[in-house]
């Protein structure tokens, strides 16, 4: 009993500690404005660089500022650098055209939430995930995700 009671614990107390190393959809939203506005007030390059930080304020726990083109092509993508310049327009490894929805929002209204899968963080397992995407003045979007 003790042994079952003990595992029990350990996996609520884990669960706990996971869960607090993510990021929320509000924190993911507010983290996408700023992108907004920062990229707006320095323009692509030195935003593109502050997005990449790991030290910076585009950086916090899980979250982190990717920017796409309305043709689907990555931008910016510091977790994934290898990524940039690559179209993403028809990627749907896991069962959402997400960037084709992205881009759709991005056109109209211009900014908003946009609901997919994606692999949790040091997992093979695939959860839903929300973007929070707003377009800038330079014609493209960024975003940001969390996972619901």
């Amino acid at each position: 009993m003790r042994i079952v009671l003990f595992a029990t614990l350990a996996a609520t107390v884990a669960g706990s500690v996971c869960a607090s190393d993510m990021g929320t959809p509000e924190e993911a939203k507010a983290m996408s404005l700023r992108a907004q506005a920062a990229l707006n007030a320095m323009g692509r390059e030195k935003a593109f660089a502050a997005f990449a930080d790991p030290n910076g304020e585009f950086r916090d726990r899980d979250l982190y500022v990717f920017c796409i083109d309305m043709a689907g092509v990555l931008l910016s993508q510091p977790i994934k650098p290898e990524l940039v310049g690559k179209n993403m327009f028809n990627f749907d490894k896991y069962g959402d055209l997400l960037f084709q929805d992205m881009i759709a929002v991005a056109k109209n209204p211009g900014a908003g939430w946009v609901d997919y899968k994606w692999p949790y963080p040091g997992t093979d397992e695939i959860r839903p995930k929300t973007s929070y995407i707003a377009t800038n003045d330079e014609g493209f979007f960024c975003g940001v995700g969390a996972y619901k």
